[in-house]
């Protein structure tokens, strides 16, 4: 088998330099070296332990930020600046993704499915898709609260019912928490499937006027006030489940009434 490892006398060098100072290691240094080490280079790390140091260090080679990495005597940057010196990825912040709701439908999904195993021995059950369900609008009711201001604000962009009535949309997350907790006991129907399917009604329209009718390109405040998902498809199918979860346990409720009675 053939020896892939770099030998040291032809290991490639970088000089690296960041924030190591007793109440603060600059994480992106961390990953810095970590990248580096990876990409087969040995570093020559240089430590910067106080405020001064650093400021001095910045005044010096007129940069704003540290880490910095220098390879054969020139300054490649920070982190970001070596990702793209070794033709690596770089995130943008702005760009749009679905990755934040896929991410979280499938651990829901799991959680769901591991759950339905637990207690019913199999993970493919009905009571694991109500669960997927119950789990989502819980989870991302949570993300929603991480910051209720920013998810307002971004809400009131496209919900109709909130940009006529401003409380709205900082009841909406916990009305949806609320449901979701309660679908998930199976306890008080009367009151989880109403407001499921009130809040999910008004959602759907909201979300299918401002994306298929008025054609706007926003961003959905589903996951949170500072996602870049943007609204459209996931929106509208995040509010068709709570409909559809609503209908579901509805009939079930009323099922279950009409079995009594006989």
């Amino acid at each position: 088998m053939l020896d892939r490892t770099i030998p040291h006398n032809l290991a490639r060098k970088a000089v690296l330099y960041r924030m190591v100072m007793p109440g603060h290691t600059c994480p992106y240094g961390l990953k810095t070296k970590d990248l580096l080490q990876r990409s087969g280079y040995e570093v020559d790390d240089h430590h910067l332990t106080t405020r001064e140091e650093t400021d001095a260090f910045k005044a010096q080679h007129g940069v704003p930020t540290t880490p910095q990495v220098f390879i054969d005597g020139q300054r490649v940057g920070g982190y970001d600046d070596l990702r793209r010196f070794l033709g690596k990825p770089v995130a943008d912040p702005k760009a749009t993704t679905y990755r934040p709701v896929i991410v979280l439908f499938t651990l829901t999904a799991l959680t769901a499915m591991a759950a339905s195993h637990a207690v019913n021995g199999t993970p493919f059950t009905l009571r694991a898709a109500e669960w997927f369900i119950a789990f989502s609008m819980v989870v991302l009711a949570m993300m929603k609260l991480q910051n209720v201001e920013s998810f307002a604000t971004m809400f009131l962009n496209y919900d109709l019912l909130a940009m006529r009535w401003i409380p709205y949309s900082y009841i909406y997350p916990y009305a949806e928490g609320l449901a979701g907790v309660l679908m998930v006991a199976g306890a008080l129907n009367w009151l989880s499937v109403p407001v499921a399917m009130f809040i999910g009604t008004v959602g759907a329209v909201s979300v299918f006027k401002a994306v298929y009718i008025d054609k706007r390109e926003l961003k959905c405040a589903c996951v949170g006030g500072s996602s870049n998902v943007p609204l459209g498809f996931i929106s509208l199918t995040e509010n068709l489940m709570m409909i559809a979860m609503a209908v579901w346990m509805a009939a079930g409720s009323i099922g279950l009434i009409a079995t009594h009675a006989m």
